[in-house]
């Protein structure tokens, strides 16, 4: 699992790339949103945009992320996610639980309205 992490408007972008699959990333992965929320920065947006595969231990992953950011007073949205990552949110009905879009611009707009 590859991932970058920058910075818009107040607001933190992971960008994902190739496959999120969990495994020994996701720990690394974890405390890394451990130190994000412990230096305030509780707004994240996960830019799925090139990603190319998700299982459900990539769920899962997203998932546990959305639960500290908000346990911590943030929120964490989706962008980007293709058709084939969109209808695994269908399927697990998760689509309900995140805030999705588009663009990554629109979710980082999200937070700032």
């Amino acid at each position: 699992m590859k991932y970058s992490i920058s910075e818009r408007y107040n607001t933190v972008v992971i960008t994902f790339k190739g496959k999120v699959m969990g495994g020994p990333d996701a720990t690394a992965f974890h405390e890394e949103i451990k130190n994000l929320i412990d230096n305030g920065k509780t707004n994240v947006v996960a830019d799925l945009s090139k990603v190319n595969f998700m299982n459900s231990s990539g769920l899962g992953i997203l998932i546990s992320a959305l639960t500290s950011l908000r346990n911590g007073g943030g929120d964490l949205k989706i962008s980007g996610a293709s058709d084939r990552i969109e209808s695994l949110l269908i399927v697990t009905k998760l689509i309900t639980v995140f805030d999705h879009y588009k663009s990554l611009d629109e979710a980082v707009e999200a937070f700032n309205a």
